[in-house]
């Protein structure tokens, strides 16, 4: 058994539980001010990727064998930048950070931190993790199917995402 690698995912799946109760408080604040849910029916594979990426890794980790890379301080220091960009988006968002796509009408987007640059930085954080996280591992099977994977749903997650924010907010396309 490979326990660093263990300890290693379940930092990262207790992290992504302690941001999924953060997404489920910053949801009912939203609620409470008048906001709502939109673009609901991809949702519940956006979660089925992501557990299915978890998944994923530890099979590939355990049932071929893998070992950490020996490039590790390298995916490992890139690893802790975006843990530190996943920190920054959701400190610059603050209670409109979410996993679902929750808007306020009448809302100003947030134009602070990272999204001063980038209209989806945490998407960018993401995309970066499935590869990241399966590289510290050599687990490059992984890394390859899930990168495509997200990318199509990335594709999905943006445009509802969007739509919702043009239609309520002052989000406009180009920003």
């Amino acid at each position: 058994m490979n326990y660093l690698f263990w300890v290693f995912i379940l930092f990262v799946v207790a992290q992504r539980m302690l941001e999924l109760g953060i997404a489920k408080r910053n949801e009912k604040r939203m609620i409470e001010r008048g906001g709502y849910e939109a673009g609901m029916r991809h949702y519940p594979f956006m979660i089925a990727l992501h557990t299915s990426f978890f998944i994923s890794c530890i099979i590939e980790v355990e049932f071929l064998d893998k070992t950490l890379s020996v490039d590790w301080p390298l995916w490992l220091g890139l690893f802790l930048l975006t843990q530190l960009g996943r920190v920054w988006t959701l400190y610059s968002l603050g209670s409109f950070w979410n996993t679902k796509i929750i808007v306020l009408p009448g809302a100003n987007v947030v134009r602070k931190g990272p999204y001063r640059w980038f209209r989806h930085p945490n998407y960018i954080i993401v995309t970066l993790e499935f590869v990241v996280i399966p590289f510290l591992f050599q687990a490059y099977y992984t890394a390859a199917l899930f990168s495509m994977l997200n990318a199509v749903m990335l594709s999905v997650r943006i445009a509802a995402e969007e739509q919702a924010l043009m239609e309520v907010t002052d989000f406009k396309k180009g920003n």
